[in-house]
């Protein structure tokens, strides 16, 4: 009796998988609705029985222009949320979220940068503080320093022989420039003359004579006389300078030649004007007669002007100003303090 075979399913092998699908998975099930969506979208017949099979729901999760190549269960950033913060299952296209996420490193970038300016900005200033303290703390110890040198030498050059004299200026006041050279003596004579033409200024005129008698100075010169003339051409203010080694003072530093030895005032009595002591001060502040080369630390000049007023000894009173120089360029070249070039200018008049 023939064995009765078991029936085949009509299709072959391969028939049962054309039944409908029970053992996927949710993502897999999601990914087979959206073909068949997609499918209905582009006008294609769905039949509505119709389920797709596992192979059909794997293909349509591989399909990376349907649910979005490469994306897992925990991978939400695609998605879009909804009103509690919950991933929905509609997708965020991808160019937004790479503009957003573009968006959130150019901010990071942006705070990063200013935080970097501003450290910046206080670090240089803070630098530029600490240069400027330094040069100014060089250039104080540096005008200690030549002040000791010349403290030093003064124990032993604390005079020199005096050479010339300081004419008796008081007298030449309201005097004619001929008269004022007669007066003058010491071989006076002009060696220039200039015309003064300024709106509102009483001197018209300025003459510069030269003591020629007196010994002249291998640094600054002959010993000169000033006579500032009116319209009238008398005189109104009378001045005079001359080295202060010619005068009999030896290498003092400058601030002991104007607050100790008295320069100024010893020199303004010899002239003819009394000065009470003490009258003539520098400035605390050393910067304020001090210049400095290039480098902040080399003193090239010490230079301040003084001025007031004192009674002449014929009763007058009279306003007086004056001016001590040291220039140091040619002892800097040398190394040779004693090449220091020490000036005295002194005015009275107008």
């Amino acid at each position: 009796m023939a064995r009765q075979g078991k029936e085949r399913p009509a299709g072959g092998k391969h028939a049962k998988h054309a039944g409908p699908v029970t053992g996927s998975s949710k993502e897999e099930r999601r990914a087979a609705k959206r073909v068949v969506e997609a499918g209905a979208t582009h006008g294609e017949p769905v039949d509505e029985g119709m389920r797709p099979c596992k192979a059909a729901s794997h293909a349509a999760h591989d399909a990376g222009n349907v649910s979005g190549e490469g994306l897992t269960g925990d991978d939400f950033s695609a998605f879009a949320y909804d009103e509690e913060g919950k991933p929905t299952d509609e997708e965020v296209p991808e160019y937004l979220y790479k503009s957003r996420r573009m968006r959130r490193i150019l901010i990071a970038v942006i705070i990063v940068l200013v935080v970097l300016l501003g450290v910046g900005g206080v670090l240089v200033f803070q630098l530029f503080q600490t240069v400027q303290n330094t040069a100014t703390q060089q250039a104080q110890t540096a005008s200690d320093s030549i002040d000791v040198k010349q403290a030093d030498e003064v124990t032993e050059n604390s005079s020199a022989a005096k050479r010339t004299t300081v004419p008796d200026l008081v007298p030449i006041i309201g005097m004619t420039q001929d008269e004022a050279l007669k007066a003058l003596e010491h071989g006076a004579q002009v060696s220039s003359s200039v015309e003064v033409n300024e709106e509102g200024n009483p001197i018209k005129h300025e003459v510069r004579v030269a003591l020629t008698s007196e010994p002249a100075d291998s640094r600054t010169g002959t010993p000169t006389v000033y006579l500032s003339l009116n319209e009238e051409g008398h005189v109104l203010q009378v001045g005079y300078s001359t080295s202060t080694s010619s005068l009999g003072y030896g290498s003092f530093s400058f601030s002991d030649a104007v607050e100790k030895v008295g320069v100024i005032e010893e020199t303004l009595d010899e002239a003819g004007m009394k000065i009470p002591e003490g009258t003539v001060k520098l400035p605390a502040d050393k910067m304020k007669y001090s210049t400095y080369a290039s480098d902040g630390t080399t003193l090239t000049r010490e230079y301040y002007s003084f001025d007031g007023s004192g009674e002449a000894e014929n009763g007058s009173t009279y306003p007086w100003s004056a001016v001590l120089s040291y220039d140091y360029t040619l002892a800097n070249t040398t190394g040779n303090l004693a090449d220091t070039m020490r000036t005295i200018y002194i005015y009275i008049g107008q």
